[in-house]
């Protein structure tokens, strides 16, 4: 018998009312639907046969409906009502659910409040909601909500008829952090896992973590005892590439050492099969350069996890004028798997996320030599809505990972570089961060990272031997002249990202911000909040700056063209971007462009604006009112660090 669409009761022997909303495909809570939920409730209510009331059916989207035509009405029941929860229960359906005098619900069942990722107080549709959709906040939220849907179309990869490949047995070179992560992210998606390492005592080291990794989850509730054993079992330890033979793909994580990855990537390309993803975690080298020697860089990807890789959700896939659209589609759909969220960039020193924020710890080294107090410029960035001011990010991620990618980032940014020797003195200093318990600040078990006053003398002797606070005496300036000399940099940086086509659209980079530096979602990411500021006013202020402190402020062209002819910096322009796959592999997958299509190793596309999706966005809530040391190894190399110069 067919299923009756709308609200039905049926009233049973035992005298229970079981309603049921069923309003395909989605079961929006639509005007008419309440209405009708309204009158059967009432009918319940009046019925001397009726004892208690179930409510059922799978409940989502909302209209803007008063609450008190439901949620006064459930409160004033004079008989329980129980609402079953059977499958999803999305925003107003899972306000019912809670407006009810009891729950139940099946295992698989599904209960969110999607609206918060905008923003919105869950209010069933009530003023607050009407209040809140003008507000910046909202604005930049819904920006992001959109973003990061919009990262999934990539040209010429997944719009032209690919289908993914299954991943079913992945490699990971290097036990270190990064790689024991990745292992652990692999392993919680059921991938079974082949980890390398040079000895027995590495591949402990790097075996144990995962295990530590899997038992904190389970401790923490978030997976269970059984989940947490089937997940190990799929790990294996090895020494050699014999295993490496049926693998579809290989991750590489080892030190930001150019010699050894590309003698890695020349062995795996004879261990592994024709069809394996050769792919490298590498957070600042040339993917051109780590594949130089074999013969197969068609295969060759980044896959640039964020630390801690089983935790942080952003996966850098950088791709290079060689890499195919089928390991670019592949890798996708990985991250999807390993609940990632993929964003595809292209080759460059840093790529993304790393080259955008380069200047993110310069900038504050800057300003400490300045005579600027580090745990004031902590707090200042952090009052921003930061997790992590500069200092105590480079605590947490180790020095010595800054140090490791000083050279590359001074040999492609030399001209914008603020080298400090204040890194080295730490490192000089036996302070590594949280590695051994001593920074910036002190780290101690149970307990919160403590300002550490006696790094102050680190500090002086760094103000000696740079010698720039003007007549000897520290600068004065306000919270917000430290969130402008270290974020102004950090958007000039990233027009340059824009100019050079490092990302396709503007958003991605937005995106790419809040999850992998977690740059704060309200502000709508590193692009969106810049243009809410104003590039006229960034352009201005870092040119005053630049002429009182040097090149490390000089704004970008990039950034002056947009502000002398008042655009948004993520405004679309026509350009070819290095995000483009090549056109021999193009026309190798395809066979769909003629060479005239196509300027060698690159394809047209245009940088999308937000501001269509932010029409779009609004358009679609006024009417649903809804809502990242080995050795092969101990290190693996700077993911959400930026070098200190």
């Amino acid at each position: 018998m067919a299923k009756k669409n709308g609200v039905t009761m049926e009233v049973g022997e035992d005298g229970v009312a079981v309603i049921t909303i069923s309003n395909p495909p989605v079961n929006s809570l639509s005007s008419p639907i309440l209405s009708e939920w309204n009158e059967k409730l009432q009918e319940a209510n009046k019925r001397s046969d009726v004892k208690a009331i179930v409510l059922t059916g799978d409940m989502s989207l909302m209209p803007d409906i008063s609450f008190d035509l439901v949620g006064t009405l459930m409160e004033d029941s004079r008989k329980p009502i129980v609402a079953a929860v059977e499958g999803v229960a999305l925003g107003g359906g899972f306000e019912l659910a809670l407006a009810s005098h009891a729950r139940v619900a099946a295992p698989k069942a599904q209960l969110t409040l999607p609206e918060l990722t905008f923003g919105l107080i869950p209010g069933f549709g009530g003023e607050v909601f009407k209040q809140l959709i003008p507000s910046d906040t909202v604005k930049a939220l819904v920006h992001v909500y959109f973003a990061q849907r919009a990262i999934s179309k990539v040209p010429n990869v997944t719009d032209v008829g690919l289908k993914k490949r299954p991943m079913k047995k992945v490699a990971v070179i290097g036990g270190g952090l990064m790689g024991s992560g990745i292992t652990t992210a692999l392993l919680l998606s059921n991938i079974r896992v082949v980890l390398k390492e040079i000895n027995s005592e590495y591949l402990l080291k790097g075996i144990n973590p995962v295990e530590a990794n899997l038992n904190s989850l389970v401790s923490r509730g978030k997976l269970t005892q059984d989940k947490a054993e089937k997940a190990f079992s799929l790990l294996k330890g090895v020494l050699d590439y014999t295993d490496f033979k049926d693998v579809d793909m290989v991750i590489e994580a080892v030190i930001e050492n150019i010699e050894l990855k590309q003698k890695i990537f020349k062995e795996i390309e004879e261990a592994c099969p024709s069809h394996c993803i050769l792919a490298s975690n590498t957070s600042t080298i040339d993917l051109n350069v780590i594949g130089e020697k074999t013969n197969s860089k068609d295969r060759i990807v980044g896959a640039h996890f964020f630390s801690p890789a089983h935790i942080m959700t952003l996966l850098e896939i950088v791709r290079t004028e060689n890499t195919s659209p089928q390991v670019i589609l592949d890798l996708m759909a990985l991250g999807k798997a390993i609940k990632k969220v993929p964003v595809v960039v292209g080759n460059c020193i840093g790529f993304a996320v790393n080259r955008t924020f380069f200047p993110y710890a310069q900038a504050a080294h800057m300003l400490v030599n300045l005579g600027v107090d580090l745990f004031r410029v902590d707090s200042v960035i952090t009052s921003f809505g930061l997790p992590l001011g500069p200092f105590m990010l480079g605590d947490l991620a180790g020095h010595g990972i800054a140090i490791a990618t000083k050279d590359i980032y001074d040999k492609a940014f030399g001209d914008r570089m603020f080298r400090s020797p204040l890194t080295e003195l730490l490192l000089k200093s036996g302070r590594n961060g949280k590695i051994n318990g001593r920074g910036y600040y002190i780290y101690q078990k149970g307990s919160k990272p403590k300002p550490d006053p006696s790094v102050l003398s680190v500090v002086e002797e760094s103000r000696k031997l740079t010698s720039i606070m003007p007549g000897g005496k520290a600068i004065t300036v306000t919270d917000k002249d430290i969130v402008e000399m270290i974020l102004f940099p950090v958007v000039n940086e990233a027009c340059c990202v824009l100019d050079e086509g490092v990302v396709i659209r503007a958003s991605d980079l937005d995106v790419a911000s809040v999850l992998g530096m977690s740059f704060p979602s309200y502000r709508g990411g590193v692009l969106f909040w810049a243009d809410t500021v104003g590039p006229k006013y960034i352009y201005e202020r870092l040119k005053r700056l630049s002429e009182t402190y040097g090149g490390f402020f000089k704004p970008s062209k990039y950034l002056e063209e947009r502000a002398m002819r008042g655009m948004l910096l993520s405004d679309p322009k026509s350009s070819r971007s290095r995000l483009q796959t090549g056109k021999s592999q193009l026309d190798k997958f395809t066979n769909k462009r003629k060479s005239s299509q196509a300027h060698p190793g690159c394809l047209e596309v245009s940088v999308s604006s937000r501001r269509p999706d932010e029409r779009r966005a609004a358009r679609r809530l006024q009417v649903t009112r809804t809502c990242e040391t080995s050795d092969e190894g101990r290190n693996d190399g700077a993911t959400r660090a930026v070098p200190s110069g």
